[in-house]
């Protein structure tokens, strides 16, 4: 699906002259491609850029609210169910594209960042490549969306448009939220309540407080993952002006959020089954796995540690919602 064309890749490009003394290097692609010419091929370049590996963060509260909304009589269609996971999937990946090739375009991807190479900031895939994906998935998203608007009415093209719009706006436009302390905000609502309850409303034409419920639970995960990869960044992101949470109030309170956000779902979990029954108690077995994720974050030094701390996340994210969605299912 994300198959640019040939000549896009920095390796396919012809060598760059070398700069005089005193040239300037405005663009990003420019900047780029002074700091790495050399590109680990089209998949990895593609795949450090749309990080298919975070996909989990938006699959799950799409199953989750299928799952509610089957339990409690009225299951998605399958076709519909396909969309909603289609949309999600295409806005997710837009949202990512999106990232790499404007956080490549403000500096905040430097040769002095820890994490994982960015596409764009190395050099191994055009600006303006990425930013025409990124396009392209959020204007693909619509397609699946609009049939879901048909089925389910206005209120899905409220959804649908406001999440496009929070995914762009991340490190986006004039006003990027990433870069003003708002991203856990973001991420909460939309990988949360709004997606869950959003699938529930495809199948019930309704929202209940338990789909909220269940939505927090996948979007403080979320927020997990979002926390430990600020940590990580956060001082490569103060000198390029990035003020996430974690810039603006240091390492021990980023550490602080991440452990409320990795222990907050079980106790929503928790909630959850005293109100609907208790095969939803089985998600709470994944609890000592948040504890020691909980625990290790205090030892996060290094770039590697942090680095562990958000897939660990992802990965709990991922497990404890498919426990969640199968007590869900079997609650009598």
């Amino acid at each position: 699906m994300l198959q640019p064309a040939r000549t896009t890749l920095a390796e396919h490009d012809p060598p760059a002259p070398p700069l005089r003394e005193g040239e300037g290097c405005a663009s990003v692609d420019c900047r780029a491609a002074k700091r790495n010419r050399h590109s680990p091929g089209r998949f990895v370049a593609w795949c450090a850029a749309a990080r298919p590996w975070s996909l989990p963060i938006s699959i799950m509260p799409v199953v989750l609210g299928a799952a509610l909304a089957s339990s409690d009589g009225v299951a998605l269609r399958p076709a519909m169910l396909a969309c909603a996971l289609l949309a999600a999937i295409l806005i997710h990946l837009g949202t990512n594209l999106q990232n790499d090739v404007s956080d490549g375009r403000r500096g905040a991807d430097g040769p002095d960042r820890l994490g994982p190479p960015r596409a764009t900031a190395q050099g191994w895939l055009a600006a303006r490549t990425v930013q025409a994906w990124a396009v392209a998935m959020f204007g693909a998203a619509i397609v699946p969306g609009a049939w879901l608007v048909v089925l389910a009415g206005w209120p899905i093209l409220v959804i649908g448009l406001a999440a496009i719009g929070a995914g762009a706006a991340y490190t986006a436009g004039p006003c990027p939220t990433g870069y003003r302390g708002l991203g856990e905000v973001f991420v909460l609502v939309f990988f949360g309540p709004v997606a869950v309850a959003g699938t529930y409303f495809l199948g019930a034409r309704t929202v209940t407080i338990d789909a909220g419920l269940t939505g927090l639970v996948t979007g403080f995960f979320a927020v997990a993952v979002l926390v430990a990869n600020n940590l990580r960044d956060h001082k490569a992101d103060a000198r390029s002006g990035k003020r996430t949470l974690a810039v603006r109030h240091g390492a021990a309170f980023a550490r602080r959020e991440y452990r409320l956000a990795i222990l907050t779902p079980h106790v929503l979990i928790g909630v959850l089954a005293w109100r609907q029954g208790v095969t939803i108690a089985l998600a709470l077995a994944t609890l000592p796995w948040a504890v020691r994720l909980a625990q290790a974050i205090e030892d996060a030094d290094d770039a590697s540690a942090c680095q562990r701390a958000l897939h660990g996340a992802n990965r709990l994210l991922l497990v404890t919602g498919l426990v969640l969605a199968a007590g869900v299912t079997m609650r009598p």
